[in-house]
């Protein structure tokens, strides 16, 4: 196949479908619709700078994708991320360098001064980002699990004295004991960046205004009526789910209540009709890494944080 030297422009709504097709054949593993990711090109706070752009050719058809901005909650304003998405059959043409490239001018044109990105754990993806500069730094790992086939534990009966289960959708619209309890269990996420605390209002934006995001099969541990473990829900609306975020809360560790919360959640689940269940976990992560593999997860795809310094 021979390709011309692809155009970048701004990402436009009528791409969503596109973009979002070429994301999951990048990654696999995403659970990604076109109204999920046009949401998240209309939806992400003013202050983290978010635009996506697409690489096409000469009959404008897009061959690759780049979403770029500040990242959230970070305590420094020149952190920024540029995450490229370049099908398998269309490497080798120059897609990926000009989405780079522009992806970096445009980091530089909002102030950014580091590039973060994800570059899949394969030869040629990591040659790809050394030679622009890009250094390795942690690697994540990506689990599936065939929710029809699972060999799931049952939920433990009774519970155990003084926890409840319960969903998100129990809530209604007052979410502010899950934000505290989100904020501070990401708090304690291995990752690169050193991040505060975000606004309320940012934080319901990002996460729980998602329209991928399932409150009903979202499950939430309470420890004599408090918000002690939760289990994130997202799926397609179809047969796909993904684990958001799952954690407990620093007072209740060490009683495996993020495992009842999520064991709870791919439960239900699955009576729902959700066929395939993923998740990702830093690498480091050895508690959540063991968690997901008991209920028999397996690998399905390893990437690395790179990091590259901006010139300006």
């Amino acid at each position: 196949m021979t390709v011309t030297r692809p155009a970048v422009r701004p990402f436009r709504p009528q791409d969503a479908e596109a973009v979002a097709g070429i994301r999951r054949t990048t990654e696999p593993f995403l659970v990604l619709t076109a109204e999920t990711l046009l949401w998240k090109v209309t939806s992400s706070p003013a202050s983290q700078r978010v635009r996506w752009l697409v690489a096409e050719d000469a009959d404008g058809t897009p061959l690759g994708c780049a979403e770029t901005g500040l990242v959230a909650g970070s305590t420094r304003a020149d952190e920024g991320f540029l995450h490229v998405a370049v099908p398998p059959d269309r490497t080798g043409h120059g897609v990926g360098g000009a989405l780079v490239t522009a992806g970096e001018a445009r980091l530089t044109e909002i102030g950014a001064r580091r590039a973060h990105t994800w570059v899949r754990d394969e030869p040629h993806a990591l040659a790809f980002a050394g030679n622009r500069g890009y250094e390795r730094r942690r690697a994540a790992r990506f689990l599936g699990l065939d929710l029809v086939r699972a060999a799931l534990p049952p939920l433990p009966d009774p519970l155990p004295p003084g926890v409840e289960l319960r969903t998100a959708a129990d809530f209604g619209e007052n979410l502010r004991p899950l934000y505290e309890a989100d904020l501070e269990c990401a708090a304690d996420e291995p990752g690169e960046v050193a991040t505060g605390r975000m606004p309320y209002e940012d934080w319901l934006r990002l996460n729980w205004g998602r329209p991928d995001y399932d409150r009903v099969l979202t499950s939430v541990a309470l420890v004599g009526g408090e918000v002690a473990a939760f289990s994130v829900a997202q799926t397609d609306g179809r047969e796909r789910y993904w684990s958001g975020m799952t954690g407990t809360r620093r007072p209740f560790r060490g009683r495996g209540l993020a495992r009842l919360a999520k064991l709870d959640s791919l439960r239900r689940a699955r009576a729902a009709g959700i066929r395939h269940a993923f998740t990702g976990n830093d690498a480091t992560n050895a508690p959540m890494l063991a968690v997901n593999r008991r209920f028999g997860y397996t690998a399905v795809g390893e990437q690395w944080r790179c990091v590259r310094r901006l010139q300006g």
